[in-house]
């Protein structure tokens, strides 16, 4: 297709193709003419212009598809446009002549069509340019209007359109002859042409004056009529039409010339015009009338879902100022409506009618107005509330002579209360907590009008207040206890009153039901308080038979609603539960058979109520507390339910006998029955069984059988994907909650048909649908669910019932039958798949398909989908491949033969579906045969219908059939294209299933289509020309599909999308949108899809995306510039989104904004910093009040430091205005993630100095230097009204602090940047600690708090006090105790806010310790958890005192606190089978009560707390104190800690310190065996560091080291903790507590020693037991032993650092060949850990012990030693070498070498050791010695420590004596000094070690040293070296017996001497000679009086040596002299003084 490429037609490439791909050809030329004609040269183009005209004009009169001519069109006016418009008249000629052909054929149509379709572009583009050919077109179009058939209808109403949109005012003349022929299209048979003359009216309205002035009502009448039969389409359209009408009627564009008489219309007539048309539609006078008389209605619910939806035109469109001026008055006229009794004639009637007005205020109130406003409004629903309810009751009171006229009332004003009530819930739930001042206001006195209307004698005004109740609790939860208690009170009081009874124990219900909405929940006494309120209501129900049913239902809807709070508060109430349940029903079936002999109608009305109340309890039990559901409980409910199905087989006789009256009562309580059984498992009453089915096959197929919702029955049962043959599905429509209402039979749900619904957990009002509905789904899903336990004769039996009904019964009836039937074998069927059960033999299979079969073929398109499912699910049970092949071949057999639509409808969607749970398609011959049916009903241009389900069908045989279908991929494609190119646009159903079957080929082919081969071009072009040709559908949902397919095609070929025309094009989506999102003019399917796909593509092209978007504003030319044009201008893409965000009410498209948003901002946040957080901080303050400013008043005086803090206001600025919270929210929630994600950046984010240098070179932007702004953005949040925005900005402040604690201010040094923000944080965190404050919100404010003091950026002690003081002032609440926490919330939210403050004071207190321990000892052994906490710079001295001072004062309290906190979390972390010992009453801190909801509360702060005791424990090193006693609550056994004032339970300090010492090891201990928290990593830690600070104790340490089975134990849990985690942090940690471990131990057997060594001093040795490890075996036993656990954790540390160790490791990867393993910092300290761990281990085991581990322990040392010195460990330092060699003097220094029964053993072993350490001098080619010194310092630690048997025995000795001969011979200086320095501790070391290196390398050291003369140092590593050498001899010389000193001086002073320089070659001699005279010259000066006998003799018998040594002198005085003349010289004297000295 590349060839279509070409400004003029390619003819010769053209010919070459068949006549698909010309069609292909052609329209793929015309997009690329469309797309580059504006951009293309003028010159160029019009120099082309007539043959571009003659190839444009071939393809008109060629017959073009509906997407090609709309192609073609935009084209030649583009042309005409760019190049010369001369000629243009001749084209309009031509088209109009065409217009006016009197050829009629099928195949002169396209041409016809393609002729309008070019005038409608032409005059769009050209105008007024055309003015002249207006009129004759106009008149051409308008007469060919009267014989066109559907599609020239339309193509001619979408050509006016563009003419009027083109010509503006010019077309005035024609505006009256176009407005009558479009009103007969407007209600034209084809949906689409009254849709497209919708579209042109809508165009006219805006020139044409008269349309929405004189025409007003004729218009609207005209509309109304248009609705009568619609579809979707039609509504929308219409509804915008007449919407916009009546919008500008009231508010017009322009200005209407006054004519006599004439005024402008009201608010009151315009919604009289819309009244009229709600109440009495479309109907003359004469058909209204006799409705009224017969008291029927005769306005169809099309006309009223239409109005309703103009009406929200209306609204929207007149905005939100407009609403907000005029809210009063339209809710009153809208209220009116809903009361008029002619909109509710019926119930159903009454419930379309609420619907309606309750849409009009939702979509208004909810989506124009912001939360100013919406409290406005909430007052003004209030206000009308009052005035109606004082209405009626005033007559009700004086109603007493005409009673009637008041009941018609009350009748009439329950709809208005119902209406209102509902929207003021749905106000208050959008409001949130930002209510609370609503709610407060006793000017409104909103609360007191809602429960006024509780006593409202309706059930309808009733239950809707009670759901506004519900509202205001879930807005607002601390109203919930207030509430109950009120409602309770009320009920106590009023309990002869029924209207009370049923008001009050509704709002008690739905109260309850708010509480699972709510995090904080409701005291648990009120559960028992509402309990003993309903049990009250129930045993009273008998006293007073006037309210004997409203008690009854009113008790039992409390007990219902109570289930909802969980198994925790209805356990406790289970006693009282059953003895109810059991007094409701009879005792036996004798009883219920003696009951039907007694009893009137009223009795047993009362009798079903009581029982149906009791059987939803049971089912509410079932759903909310099943783990109440013990056998216990099922065995004492089994016999109730038995009587209970009893009764069941008696209600038609009771209904007969006593009358119709209790056939209602009668119908709920069979669907009581029905809903608990279906959640029982029915093997719990298989003896039941057969009753229960006989009763429902009654239910389904009996001769009263009431007609169910079809979609709400048979919806769950169709497969998702099916039911887009019905049309848009309601889930895709935000007009839902009103379409419903014309679906299927259309039975409308509303609250007062169920009232035990209002407490189910849903946001929005519940609709239950009618009871005798309702039992219908209730009898499918219990059939469903009971039937695969029936047996097979039973099942046949009831499905040839089922068949044989249906074929008996005619017309209504059958039909409805057949749906129930189908239902429910269908929900059987599915019950049997998800149970993997079989269906049955042949006997139950027939009755089966045939049912099936059946109602393929029934003209209900719903009950055809639910058949193709059942099918499907039919052969998935059977999974047989016969009887499918079977099932398949049926279908081939029906398609071959049926002629008619649904036959082949049905059977091509079975096909389709065949396989959906079977796997797949896996037989090509079966592929082909459907694939060639299929291929030929789609090309049924006679039916659409049938090409609409079968190409469905294809869509789902491409998904089924997977890789299988690529045979047959090109030749769909090629069908489909050419399909779209050729379909109708009136038949926009076939079009979306070619949408769908386009999206699967496009899956179908996945990532084959990045391939460059020409067949894969040809495909993706083909998919990329099916995507264009849908994006230019003008339905939404085909351009939806579009979008999909092109959001595929991106993810799996990306670069052959082109994003410069995708985002433009979904920009355009959401710019054209954007007045009326969320309202009836769009489509929520699109919107989703544009959104859907931006989000994709913003995860990789963010850049392009947002660029593409702006440059699309700043060039798209609009009529409207609409603000959201404005947004995106100001702030990008970004922005838009924001406002989008805002607006929109869809969950699933709100979630995408978000992500979208996050993505792009992952993606540019940190390039662009400055535009993301402006635009978060304008959005933030986009709020139509100032929290801040509101704070002021109260605050002030406070603190006047902080007074400034709160002088910030919330600017109105930026595009944003009256943002809703949530919105808020979000913003900051993005600035953390921005604040997050600057982290990983570049570190000058969190550096000023850093940031402010780069700024200075490069354009870059940086967190740091928009502080301010962050800071100033969490204190608005955190100071707003609403509480989650106060959360959310408390977060922010937290991320804030820990972010920017550590930064400096550079300005101010010793500063840090945060202390200037001291009063904005300080401002921000009080409001949160005030008594009004929720838990949850001062639980987070207490995390900041620490944060904030823990940072130590408060350095000025005043200050400090005041954050201080809010900490303590909620220690002080915590003191109070529990028995007085807040009545509003759960007890569990007194846990969570008092474990907030511990933990943060715990916090504080971690941080004072170890800052105050840095100072005090910084090389301590907490140094690197010091240096991880107090890193910040510029504290001074006295800032951690200080801290510690601050927390000292309340230490005693908190101590305590502490523990008792511990304790509880201890007891809360045993298994559920120590559940019996936990206290019966609670703990210190919780409730027994609220144990679930505590433990979560306990798992998030545990850990500091337990680090903070250990601390104190430390501090006190366990002595106890007397000290008062935390005042708490009461006092607790368990959390005491041992110091009950009982005197029989006095525990000694002792054992409160053991207590206390194995509380804080078992915590640890047990969470460290299974880390389970959110921050496994802190806890770890804190855990670790914790027992580190215990065992810093002598006490504790010595309790550990006594308990060997605890020190194995910790160890084992070390061990693993060390193999799981990686964090070096938490395995150094491990470490050292193992060393304090072993410490433990040493400290023990050590005194154990002493004490038996003290014990027994005069006792032999041979009876002194022996201690430690291995006793007299040396036998180590895993599991047990200390030393072995101890081993494990150290090998296992050395081998994961340096698996060379191990050799079955070797061959794992070391590093690249040649590359040595490289060795982080903390790898090296970790294994100089382990080490030193290992080298003591031998100290802590008996002598044979100590053998047993000393091979091991010398292999593991040698081994790091070996890989060390070959150089294969790059260590980075020496840290590693230097403790290795530690390790090694450790071991070899150990007492155990010398112990009389092991020192032979050892000896034996170090010697083995010595040889293993000299085999690494062996050299290898492979593995050269690369450390010689580290050999050398090794071997010199074993002749130094270990004994001299060990390395004097030969050829030991020799060896060593030779490796230091062969270093005293290396040319490396460094390695030579070493060498000296090794030579001289040797010869310093025992005589019997000294003696062979005296002897063998004396002579070699001279001979060295009296080379240097010859060979003077160069360097200072060489100077090293002999002045090291030096120190060898002189230590050579001490090591000499007294007689051979003098020839050894003799020897050493020649050599001094030669290293002496004379006066003349002193100066210029090299530095390092220099350097070596000087030194020689110091060393003769000091063995000169030393020696001075042998050295006065030396000089006297070597002359040349003493002239000599005399010249060295007097040149160092020379030289002396020469560095003191400057001094002298400075001076203005100079003194001449001569030092003269004589050393000889």
């Amino acid at each position: 297709m590349d060839q279509a490429h070409s400004l003029l037609l390619n003819e010769h490439a053209y010919s070459r193709l068949g006549e698909q791909q010309r069609a292909e050809f052609i329209f793929e030329w015309l997009c690329f003419l469309k797309k580059h004609l504006p951009a293309a040269d003028r010159a160029h183009v019009k120099k082309n212009q007539k043959q571009l005209v003659e190839h444009l004009t071939s393809i008109l009169t060629g017959s073009p598809g509906p997407a090609t001519r709309r192609l073609l069109a935009d084209c030649l006016a583009l042309l005409y446009m760019v190049g010369d418009s001369f000629t243009s008249s001749l084209t309009v000629d031509r088209c109009n002549d065409i217009i006016r052909s009197k050829d009629d054929s099928p195949s002169f149509l396209p041409t016809r069509l393609a002729a309008v379709a070019c005038l409608g572009a032409l005059f769009e583009q050209l105008g007024r340019l055309l003015i002249s050919s207006f009129k004759e077109t106009v008149a051409n179009l308008l007469k060919a209007l009267k014989s066109a058939e559907s599609q020239g209808r339309y193509e001619i109403m979408l050509c006016i359109e563009k003419i009027l949109k083109g010509l503006g005012l010019s077309a005035v003349p024609c505006h009256r002859d176009i407005y009558k022929a479009t009103r007969t299209c407007l209600t034209d048979r084809c949906m689409a042409v009254r849709c497209a003359a919708a579209k042109c009216l809508l165009e006219l309205q805006r020139e044409a004056v008269f349309l929405w002035s004189t025409e007003l009502e004729n218009m609207a009448s005209l509309c109304f009529r248009a609705f009568e039969g619609s579809n979707y389409d039609v509504r929308v359209a219409v509804s915008k039409l007449l919407g916009t009408l009546l919008a500008s009627a009231l508010k017009p564009n322009q200005a209407i010339a006054p004519r006599p008489g004439s005024r402008r219309s009201c608010l009151e007539e315009v919604m009289e015009l819309v009244s009229s048309g709600f109440l009495r539609g479309c109907a003359g006078f004469l058909r209204a009338s006799g409705d009224m008389l017969q008291g029927t209605s005769s306005v169809s619910r099309d006309v009223r879902v239409g109005i309703t939806q103009a009406c929200v035109v209306f609204i929207s469109t007149l905005g939100g100022v407009w609403l907000e001026a005029h809210f009063s008055s339209l809710l009153s006229l809208l209220m009116e409506l809903v009361s008029n009794t002619r909109a509710t004639q019926s119930m159903a009637d009454a419930v379309c009618c609420r619907r309606c007005v309750s849409f009009i205020l939702r979509a208004s109130v909810g989506s124009l107005l912001g939360e100013k406003a919406q409290i406005a409004a909430a007052k003004e629903i209030c206000r009308a509330i009052n005035k109606q309810k004082k209405a009626i009751d005033t007559a009700l009171v004086e109603g007493n002579v005409e009673t009637r006229v008041s009941s018609t009332s009350v009748l009439a004003s329950q709809h208005f209360l119902v209406c209102a009530l509902l929207e003021l819930g749905s106000v208050l739930q959008d409001l949130g907590s930002s209510a609370s001042p609503l709610l407060h206001d006793a000017s409104t006195g909103l609360l007191d009008t809602v429960i006024s209307v509780l006593l409202y004698p309706s059930v309808s005004a009733q239950m809707a207040a009670a759901w506004c109740l519900r509202c205001v609790a879930v807005a607002v939860p601390a109203q919930v206890s207030v509430l109950l208690d009120r409602c309770s009170e009320r009920l106590n009081a009023l309990k002869s009153c029924s209207e009370a009874v049923a008001g009050y124990s509704s709002a008690i219900a739905a109260l309850l039901g708010a509480v699972q909405h709510c995090t904080l929940g409701i005291p648990h006494a009120k559960g028992k308080v509402v309990m003993s309120l309903a049990e009250s209501l129930l045993r009273s129900a008998a006293q007073n038979s006037r309210i004997s049913i409203q008690r009854t239902q009113g008790g039992w809807l409390i007990i219902c609603a109570l289930m909802t709070l969980g198994p925790t508060v209805v356990e406790h109430q289970m006693p009282r539960i059953l003895l109810l349940w059991k007094c409701a029903f009879p005792q036996s079936v004798k009883e219920l058979d003696s009951e039907l002999r007694r009893g009137d109608s009223f009795t047993w009305q009362v009798t079903l109520e009581s029982r149906s109340g009791a059987l939803c309890a049971m089912k509410n039990l079932v759903i909310y507390c099943k783990d109440l559901l013990t056998e216990d409980v099922i065995c004492r409910l089994l016999p109730l339910l038995r009587c209970a199905v009893a009764l069941l087989t008696q209600l038609p006789s009771l209904v007969k006998s006593y009358g119709i009256q209790l056939k209602n009562a009668a119908i709920v309580f069979r669907l009581r029955v029905y809903e608990i059984f279906a959640l029982l498992p029915p093997k719990t009453y298989e003896d039941c069984l057969s009753t229960v089915l006989k009763q429902l096959v009654n239910d389904l197929i009996g001769p009263e059988n009431v007609a169910c919702a079809e979609l709400s029955l048979l919806s769950p049962l169709c497969n998702k994907q099916d039911l887009a043959l019905l049309g848009p599905a309601l889930q895709d429509m935000e007009q839902q909650y009103i379409e419903e209402q014309l679906q299927g039979v259309g039975i409308g749900g509303t609250l007062e048909y169920d009232p035990f619904t209002i407490f189910e957990k849903t946001q929005v009002v519940p609709a239950p649908l009618p009871p005798a509905a309702a039992l219908t789904a209730s009898a499918v899903k219990l059939f469903g669910v009971i039937f695969p336990h029936l047996a097979l004769q039973q099942r046949a039996k009831v499905l040839e019932q089922f068949c044989e009904r249906v074929r008996v019964l005619k017309g209504v009836l059958q039909q409805t039958v057949k749906v129930h039937v189908t239902a429910a074998f269908c929900c059987a069927l599915k019950c049997l798949a998800l149970g993997h059960e079989a269906l049955g033999a042949e006997e139950v299979q027939k009755p089966g398909v045939s049912l099936l079969v059946g109602a393929l073929e029934n003209s209900n398109p719903l009950l055809r989908c639910v058949a193709a499912e059942g099918l499907t699910r039919l052969a998935q049970v059977l999974n047989e491949p016969s009887f499918t092949v079977s099932l398949a071949l049926m279908s081939f057999d029906k398609l071959k033969v049926a002629r008619d639509a649904i036959s082949r409808t049905g059977h091509s969607l079975a096909l389709g579906v065949l396989y959906r749970y079977l796997g797949g398609i896996s037989s090509p011959q079966h592929l082909s045969a459907c694939v060639g049916v299929l291929f030929t009903l789609s090309q049924d241009n006679t039916s659409p219908e049938v090409q609409m389900w079968s190409l469905h069908s294809l869509s789902m045989v491409v998904d089924l059939a997977g890789p299988l279908y690529r045979s047959h991929v090109e030749a769909s494609l090629t069908l489909v294209l050419r399909l779209l190119l050729l379909t109708p646009y009136t038949h926009v159903e076939v079009q979306q299933s070619l949408g769908r079957c386009l999206n699967a080929l496009i899956t179908s082919l996945g990532p084959d289509l990045q391939g460059e081969g020409t067949g894969v071009s040809a495909l993706r072009t083909s998919c990329l020309v099916g995507c264009a040709v849908m994006q230019d559908s003008p339905d939404c949902v085909v351009q939806a599909q579009a979008i999909t397919c092109l959001q595929q095609l991106h993810m799996f070929s990306p670069r052959h999308v082109n994003l410069a025309n995708l985002v433009p094009s979904l920009c355009e989506i959401l710019l054209d949108y954007s007045v009326l999102v969320n309202l009836c003019s769009l489509y929520l399917s699109l919107r989703r899809a544009v959104v859907a796909c931006l989000r994709q593509l913003a995860q990789r092209e963010t850049v392009e995306v947002s660029a593409h978007a702006v440059a699309l504003v700043k060039e798209l030319p609009r009529r409207d510039n609409t603000q959201l044009d404005v947004t995106i201008k100001e702030v990008g893409l970004e922005g838009a989104l924001f406002s989008l965000l805002d607006r929109e009410l869809d969950p699933r498209l709100r979630q995408d904004f978000k992500d979208t948003l996050v993505h792009m901002m992952r993606s540019a946040a940190e390039c662009e910093l400055a535009h993301w957080l402006k635009l978060c901080k304008d959005v933030l303050s986009a709020s139509s009040d100032s929290a801040a400013a509101a704070l002021v008043e109260t605050n002030q005086e406070d603190d006047a430091d902080d007074s400034s803090a709160f002088q910030m206001k919330h600017e109105q600025s930026g595009p944003f205005s009256n943002l809703r919270w949530s919105t808020r929210v979000f913003a900051v929630e993005c600035v953390c993630r921005i604040i997050v994600q600057c982290e990983s950046g570049d570190p000058a984010h969190f550096d000023m100095v850093l940031a402010q240098e780069q700024r200075l070179h490069k354009s870059t932007d940086f967190l740091v230097l928009h502080l301010a702004d962050l800071v100033r953005m969490a204190f608005m949040a955190a100071t707003d009204h609403s509480e989650q925005l106060r959360l959310a900005g408390l977060q922010m402040l937290l991320v804030i602090i820990r972010k920017f604690a550590s930064v400096p201010e550079p300005e101010f040094h010793g500063h840090l940047i945060l202390e200037q923000y001291q009063a904005h944080v300080g401002a921000a965190l009080r409001p949160a600690f005030s008594v009004e404050a929720p838990p949850d919100v001062t639980a987070k404010a207490c995390q900041v708090c620490s944060a904030w003091i823990a940072s130590r950026v408060v350095s000025d002690q005043r200050d400090l006090r005041r954050v201080h003081q809010l900490l303590a002032s909620s220690l002080v609440r915590v003191q109070a105790g529990r028995d007085v926490s807040s009545p509003f919330y759960n007890e569990s939210t007194f846990t969570m806010e008092t474990l907030a403050v511990l933990k943060a004071w715990a916090e504080v207190y971690i941080v004072a310790v170890l800052s105050t321990r840095q100072k005090d000892s910084p090389t301590g052994q907490h140094q690197d958890l010091q240096q991880e906490l107090c890193k910040e710079p510029g504290i001074t001295e006295s800032t951690g005192y200080s801290l510690l001072k601050l927390v000292q004062s309340d230490l005693a309290t908190l101590s305590r606190l502490w523990l008792a906190a511990l304790q509880d979390h201890a007891l809360l972390t045993l298994p559920p089978t120590y559940a019996s010992q936990l206290p019966p009453a609670g703990g210190s801190f919780y409730t027994a009560e609220t144990v679930e909801q505590a433990r979560q509360h306990y798992c998030s702060a545990w850990a500091p707390i337990l680090h903070a005791t250990a601390l104190w424990l430390k501090s006190t090193e366990f002595i106890m104190v007397d000290e008062e006693p935390a005042n708490l609550s009461r006092p607790v056994t368990p959390t005491s800690m041992g110091q009950s004032t009982s005197l029989a339970n006095i525990k000694s300090p002792e054992d409160i310190s053991t207590d206390r010492l194995y509380l804080i090891l078992g915590i640890s201990v047990e969470f460290l065996c299974s880390p389970r928290s959110q921050n496994q990593v802190e806890n770890i830690t804190s855990c670790l560091h914790a027992l580190q600070a215990l065992l810093d104790v002598p006490w504790p340490r010595s309790k550990v080291g006594n308990d060997q089975a605890l020190s194995v134990e910790l160890l084992s849990v070390l061990h693993r903790l060390i193999v799981t985690r990686e964090s070096p942090g938490i395995q150094l940690a491990v470490m050292e507590l193992v060393q304090q471990v072993v410490c433990a131990a040493q400290e023990h057997i050590r005194e154990k020693r002493h004490s038996a060594a003290v014990d027994d001093g005069a006792a032999e040795k041979e009876t002194v037991p022996e201690f430690g490890e291995g006793r007299d075996t040396g036998g180590l036993v895993p599991g047990r032993s200390l030393v072995f656990g101890a081993l494990e954790l150290c090998l296992c540390t050395l081998v994961r650092r340096l698996p060379q160790l191990i050799p079955r490791l070797d061959g794992s990867p070391t590093g690249q060949r040649g590359m040595p393993w490289s060795l982080s910092e903390s790898d090296c300290r970790l294994v100089s850990s382990a080490l030193g761990i290992i080298s003591e281990l031998p100290s802590i085991c008996s002598p044979e012990g100590s053998v047993s581990v000393l091979p091991t322990v010398l292999y593991l040392l040698l081994g790091v030693l070996k890989e060390l010195v070959k150089g294969s460990v790059d260590t980075g330092g020496g840290m590693l070498v230097s403790g290795a060699l530690q390790a090694l003097q450790n071991v070899l220094s150990s007492p155990m070498s010398r112990a009389e029964k092991s020192r032979a053993a050892w000896v034996e072993l170090l010697r083995s050791a010595l040889s293993m350490l000299l085999e690494c001098w062996d050299t290898d080619t492979t593995e050269p010695i690369v450390d010689k010194v580290t050999l050398l310092r090794a071997l010199t630690i074993f002749l130094l420590s270990a004994s001299a048997e060990v390395t004097t025995v030969e050829p030991l000795k020799s060896c060593c004596v030779s490796r230091f001969q062969a270093s005293l011979e290396s040319k490396d200086p460094k390695v030579l000094s070493r060498c000296y320095q090794m030579l001289t501790s040797v010869f310093q070391s025992r005589a019997a070690v000294a003696r062979p290196f005296i002897q063998a390398l004396g002579r070699q050291l001279v001979a060295h040293l009296q080379q240097v003369e010859k060979s003077r140092p160069q360097t200072v590593a060489e100077l090293q070296a002999v002045q090291d050498g030096v120190r060898a001899m002189e230590a050579l010389v001490l090591a000499a017996e007294e007689t051979h000193r003098p020839q050894l001086v003799t020897a050493l002073l020649p050599i001094l001497v030669s290293f002496l320089l004379d006066e003349n070659t002193l100066a210029s001699a090299p530095p390092t000679s220099q350097s070596l005279h000087e030194s020689a010259l110091q060393d003769l000066k000091r063995l000169g009086p030393q020696y001075s006998t042998v050295f006065k003799m030396l000089m006297a018998s070597a002359p040349h040596m003493k002239a000599r040594l005399e010249a060295a002198i007097k040149g160092n005085q020379e030289s002396m002299t020469a560095k003191d003349t400057p001094l002298h010289v400075s001076g203005k004297s100079t003194p001449s003084i001569q030092l003269k000295t004589n050393f000889l």
